[in-house]
């Protein structure tokens, strides 16, 4: 089975992101395939390569950055959600002339077509982290 996981929730103040990556690893485990994992809203903060966390705290990105080498996952931020949360790589930082930028190694900004993908090519399509 092809699962596509869509991530809402940011790493810290909610279990959703960390929900979503345990679910992500139990299903490559399961021996399925997961298409894309799109990070949506406050989920994009998954993404920021800025976020220190105490040393006996685990990362959730980078936790997410090794799952995604370990099983070559494609792992989507919506642009547009980023963008106005202060999260760019170095094209975005240059076109709003930044002269920084944050997206973490191993994730990529693509636009809401990535989302509609996403859920076209799967069998089944989990959010984590939407809002009520």
């Amino acid at each position: 089975m092809i699962f596509s996981i869509i991530v809402q929730a940011p790493p810290v103040q909610s279990q959703g992101a960390e929900t979503a990556l345990r679910f992500t690893r139990a299903v490559l485990a399961a021996g399925h395939q997961v298409h894309r994992v799109f990070f949506y809203r406050d989920g994009i903060h998954n993404g920021t390569d800025l976020a220190s966390h105490p040393q006996d705290e685990s990362s959730l990105p980078a936790q997410w950055q090794a799952l995604a080498q370990e099983h070559n996952l494609d792992l989507v931020v919506c642009i547009a959600a980023a963008v106005r949360r202060g999260i760019v790589n170095e094209g975005e930082a240059k076109r709003y002339h930044h002269e920084h930028w944050n997206l973490a190694p191993g994730f990529e900004l693509s636009g809401l077509g990535q989302l509609v993908d996403t859920c076209l090519q799967a069998d089944r399509v989990v959010t984590f982290g939407g809002r009520s």
